[in-house]
């Protein structure tokens, strides 16, 4: 863990109120893991108080990204920012994804800005096989890979008005991979809404494949000092409670319990 006042070097519009940004840190780059996350400090000032946190997007050479969409105060800041400008940054923090073996196909499930750490891993895997699927409300929240200088990576796209892609949501498109798959071991790694969550996790579950879930969570501290982010374990599990901060953003999805989540 690391806490560097950083500089921005880019932060652009690439979507409907989304942002996409790159900071200088050549040391939380070098250990920086698919799954973990940064808290920033928006502002100088005690206004807002509270560090943003923010899913680790990828990296490029010494400059680590993140993608972000403008939801309040922090975030409409954030979009303020210009490049040169300073940044504080604690990380990188949390628990990554755990990597699939040779033989075991990924498939990658984002909802909204779910699609920011699953880029990471997806850059990270660099799997010929591997499937991406990223669903959206409308075509206009669709975040364009070559808007990020991502080469190569072409997710299928569902959007539930219709206006890009598949008409629907993006459990369908995975409902539809699955079916026309071969008969070899696959891994679902997904990030998005709660409701996504549960539904590929039901979907995993129904066909028994591993399903990694990265949840996206509130958090005060970042580090397990506030408690704040507290979700319930499944009762078969040690100890009532896990720490999105500590114990994840990524969990095995089997950990949690999904009746009270």
């Amino acid at each position: 863990m690391i806490e560097a006042s950083t500089e921005i070097v880019f932060n652009k519009r690439v979507a409907k109120n989304t942002f996409f940004m790159g900071f200088r840190s050549e040391p939380m780059v070098n250990v920086a893991k698919p799954g973990q996350f940064v808290m920033m400090r928006v502002r100088s000032s005690i206004d807002p108080l509270l560090r943003r946190p923010f899913s680790i997007c990828g990296v490029n050479g010494d400059v680590l990204l993140i993608l972000y969409r403008v939801v309040g105060q922090g975030t409409a800041i954030l979009s303020e920012k210009r490049p040169g400008d300073l940044i504080r940054v604690l990380g990188p923090l949390g628990r990554g994804f755990a990597f699939p073996g040779k033989a075991v196909q990924p498939i990658m499930v984002a909802g909204g800005m779910g699609i920011a750490p699953l880029i990471f891993l997806s850059l990270t895997l660099a799997r010929k096989d591997q499937h991406f699927l990223a669903g959206y409300g409308i075509s206009a929240e669709v975040v364009p890979p070559d808007q990020l200088g991502i080469v190569g990576l072409s997710p299928a796209i569902a959007t539930e008005d219709g206006s890009q892609g598949h008409h629907g949501r993006v459990t369908d498109l995975l409902e539809s991979v699955l079916s026309n798959a071969k008969k070899i071991p696959s891994a679902i790694f997904t990030c998005g809404p709660l409701p996504m969550l549960q539904a590929v996790r039901r979907i995993a579950l129904g066909k028994s494949i591993p399903c990694q879930v990265s949840l996206e969570s509130t958090m005060a501290c970042g580090v397990g000092a506030c408690q704040g982010c507290a979700v319930r374990k499944a009762p078969r599990f040690d100890g009532a409670y896990a720490h999105v901060c500590q114990d994840g953003p990524v969990f095995d999805a089997e950990i949690l319990d999904w009746e009270v989540m």
